[in-house]
């Protein structure tokens, strides 16, 4: 087990980093399970995690619950968290770089999407929208990188792979993630009491269907 770094971040935050990806799932999971007094917020990002403190709170006291969380382990929290159930999105696999991905890594589409369906991912944090969610299975082997030009308009709904994550475009937006499919799960809407449908720690499990 590698050393977890804590770090203040101006008066009322402390910015964590863990030694690899995954103590961090374990610690965010269990910060959320088995909440620290004094803890405003936590916001995981891909190496690090930020906690805000609420007014004149002591934050070597939180760093040490934060480092005795982290030393005794995330067993419990994992275990509540692969308990619950995980949201399921429907998919068509029907994405422009379908054939291509399943190419770079040597596999069939079908293989491709099996691997995809085949695991549950889990949400290692919320970035560059609002609900976009960055998920994480490492056992899939479905790594592939960005690709080359970013396309300037990507539909809501696309679901997608790079740098290790899968995602799923809440709206309409450029990028560069390789489209493998195309789903109707509302990500974002501001109707809901949560207008997200992820956040850091949520399991998901894709499913294949021929129609939306």
């Amino acid at each position: 087990m590698g050393e977890l770094m804590i770090r203040s971040a101006g008066d009322r935050a402390l910015l964590v980093e863990p030694p690899d990806l995954e103590t961090m799932a374990g610690l965010v999971d269990r910060l959320r399970a088995d909440p620290v007094p004094g803890v405003v917020d936590f916001l995981p990002a891909a190496r690090t995690v930020l906690i805000t403190l609420a007014p004149r709170t002591d934050a070597a006291k939180v760093g040490q619950r934060v480092r005795d969380a982290w030393t005794a382990g995330a067993a419990s929290a994992a275990d509540v968290s692969k308990g619950a159930d995980a949201v399921e999105i429907s998919v068509r696999y029907d994405g422009a770089d379908l054939g291509e991905t399943a190419e770079l890594l040597g596999l069939s589409t079908t293989e491709l999407i099996a691997r995809h369906t085949g695991v549950v991912w889990r949400c290692a944090f919320i970035g560059f929208a609002p609900g976009f969610g960055y998920l994480e299975a490492p056992e899939a082997g479905l790594s592939v990188p960005r690709r080359d030009q970013s396309r300037t308009a990507v539909p809501a709904g696309a679901v997608a792979l790079a740098g290790g994550y899968s995602a799923v475009y809440p709206r309409t937006s450029p990028g560069g993630w390789r489209l493998i499919g195309t789903t109707r799960a509302p990500m974002w809407d501001l109707d809901r009491p949560e207008p997200g449908l992820l956040w850091p720690g949520t399991r998901v499990r894709f499913v294949a269907v021929e129609e939306l």
